[in-house]
């Protein structure tokens, strides 16, 4: 069945989420983002520059293009109503609706969502809307917290005590996003990601992926958007046991139901970022969207059509036999501008050398005249598969290895050394 389909975003995640559509049988492309990406221009059949939050610009463009299906990659259009938008023309999306896309945009919804329904997982939580209540029971309590801002913040995340700030840092950052705050009981752990294809009933999980948000090599330096992420070929990770994975699955359940018990129908991936505690899972936050590097890993092994796949989420048809992934480990390292996060040098220009078999994604780049330009944020990715997690991080690292100029990578993202910390971690927790 030909299917005309429309992706919105302009970023590494998109590419993959073309890529993959692309492979899918009788499937064409439109897309919109706010700056060209050559990877996924190439793949399209049209494309429209605007602001991905430009909601009536975005519809015309959709209508005009007569897609029947779109598929969002960034919040920030979910929280303005596109998916809405698009419904009421007809148009099917994969991307909640912006009600549903609370359990992302607002967190004190998610928190409140979870405490309501008796959803397992839920970190002690208290949520402020005053900056001298926030500071007051921060310095009263005398316990490190997660300092979270309620809703999406432009790029400013979240602040760990202990970590990050200390008690003056934190009330200085409380102020400084006006005292919008979710403070949460700081967990100690290893973090994984499980994302899902939520079809409004049923959630079908993916892989198993951990992302990298340090900067620097070891896990150093300020947090990003994320420097890359691996995943195993058992689709596993070596430190999530098969209780911690169910307990994991069965709160993703959860929280679909409850917010089907809201009124709230939820249609796209539903991401869960989860600490494994000493007592199990705990939730860090969900997202209502593929994460990005994530997506990169997980989409490269989607060996299932991914165009059935958006059909059938958008139908409420999705079954467990309709996603399949390969059984191969897989290495994302992502490229970012010298100087990244802090201070990125924009306008560099870079040079891709013989990557081999190893994918490439493009992000934040620009294509003049057919070389390729950094600007002010992740720059490209490569992804690696490999029958082993050595094999996949190697074709990677080679990948990365061959681009020349102003960019840097982690060179010790998907190395054993790194999983052999995150293991020897949970032994002493457990």
């Amino acid at each position: 069945m030909d299917m005309k389909i429309l992706v919105v975003g302009g970023g590494g995640r998109e590419h993959a989420l073309t890529e993959a559509l692309s492979r899918s049988s009788g499937v064409t492309i439109c897309s919109v983002m706010s700056r060209k990406n050559p990877g996924i221009a190439a793949l399209s059949e049209d494309i429209f520059l605007c602001s991905e939050t430009d909601i009536p610009s975005v519809v015309a463009f959709a209508r005009e293009c007569g897609v029947r299906y779109a598929v969002v990659g960034p919040e920030a259009p979910l929280e303005a109503g596109l998916a809405d938008a698009l419904a009421s023309e007809g148009i099917a999306c994969v991307g909640p609706a912006r009600g549903a896309a609370r359990i992302e945009t607002d967190k004190e919804f998610c928190r409140n969502l979870m405490k309501k329904h008796d959803i397992p997982g839920c970190p002690a939580f208290a949520a402020f809307h005053d900056v001298d209540a926030a500071c007051a029971y921060l310095e009263e309590s005398g316990r490190e917290f997660a300092i979270k801002p309620i809703g999406l913040t432009g790029g400013k995340g979240v602040k760990i005590m202990g970590e990050h700030v200390d008690v003056e840092g934190a009330k200085e950052y409380i102020r400084e996003i006006g005292g919008e705050v979710v403070l949460e009981e700081r967990l100690i752990g290893e973090e994984f990601t499980l994302m899902t294809f939520v079809d409004g009933e049923h959630v079908v999980p993916m892989p198993l992926v951990q992302d990298h948000k340090r900067a620097y090599e070891g896990d150093e330096g300020p947090n990003t958007g994320g420097m890359g992420s691996y995943s195993m070929p058992d689709h596993m990770l070596p430190f999530v046991t098969e209780d911690d994975y169910a307990e994991a699955v069965a709160i993703m359940e959860g929280v679909l139901a409850a917010m089907r018990t809201e009124g709230l129908v939820y249609k796209g991936f539903l991401y869960g970022q989860f600490m494994v505690t000493a007592n199990g899972p705990m939730v860090i936050e969900f997202n209502a969207r593929f994460g990005d590097p994530e997506a990169m890993n997980l989409l490269t092994l989607l060996s299932s059509d991914f165009g059935v796949i958006v059909r059938k989420i958008a139908e409420g048809t999705l079954a467990a036999e309709d996603v399949s992934f390969l059984h191969k480990a897989s290495v994302c390292k992502y490229l970012v501008p010298e100087g990244y996060p802090g201070n990125p040098q924009k306008g560099e220009r870079i040079d891709v050398g013989n990557y081999g078999d190893a994918v490439l994604y493009y992000a934040n780049v620009t294509e003049e005249n057919g070389a390729l330009y950094t600007q002010t944020s992740r720059t490209l990715a490569f992804v690696g598969l490999g029958d082993t997690l050595e094999e996949a991080e190697e074709k990677a690292e080679r990948a990365a290895a061959s681009v020349t100029g102003a960019v840097r990578h982690r060179t010790d993202i998907g190395t054993r050394k790194v999983l052999e910390r995150r293991m020897q971690h949970m032994r002493e927790i457990r």
